[in-house]
């Protein structure tokens, strides 16, 4: 198997197949590393560099939410952009079951079961977008079009302000 075969995830396949305009981009790592750490080893303003967090509602229905990596989720403005009472944090422990990825690689693309997701509106400020590639290690880096044309992301307000 090719090196270049071993490094791709379901997010970059996914990205493939959609004929994406995106870039990859590799680091070494042996744990996850902060979202702030991931922009300033890649050099990387930490305002366009996006975590992508998993909640469920009080529904029980999960949502996915991509903030900047500096800022802190605000759960009632997700709650509200989601049509939830409430929002709270999926545990890391059962991120993997649900998702197929584990927490410090947990990509909006290529997850088992596509969910509602949201982006926090200043995504609309930068020509690309970082966000993880799918494992510890990697981010893919496109325009926020091209990960809309993927994955449906609603732009809205999410931060605690």
């Amino acid at each position: 198997m090719s090196k270049e075969k071993d490094r791709k995830t379901n997010a970059i396949r996914e990205m493939e197949a959609a004929h994406a305009d995106f870039d990859t981009r590799f680091f070494e790592s042996p744990e996850a590393l902060s979202g702030v750490e991931v922009a300033a080893l890649l050099e990387q303003d930490p305002d366009c560099v996006f975590k992508t967090l998993v909640t469920q509602g009080k529904s029980g229905q999960h949502f996915v939410f991509m903030i900047p990596v500096a800022c802190e989720l605000d759960l009632k403005k997700a709650a509200r952009a989601a049509g939830e009472k409430s929002i709270a944090m999926v545990k890391s422990r059962d991120l993997l079951g649900l998702t197929g990825y584990i927490h410090g690689g947990c990509s909006p693309v290529g997850m088992k079961k596509l969910f509602p997701t949201f982006i926090d509106e200043t995504a609309e400020l930068y020509d690309r977008i970082m966000f993880s590639g799918g494992r510890i290690g990697c981010q893919i880096q496109t325009p926020l079009s091209e990960l809309q044309r993927v994955v449906p992301v609603k732009c809205v307000d999410l931060t605690v302000v």
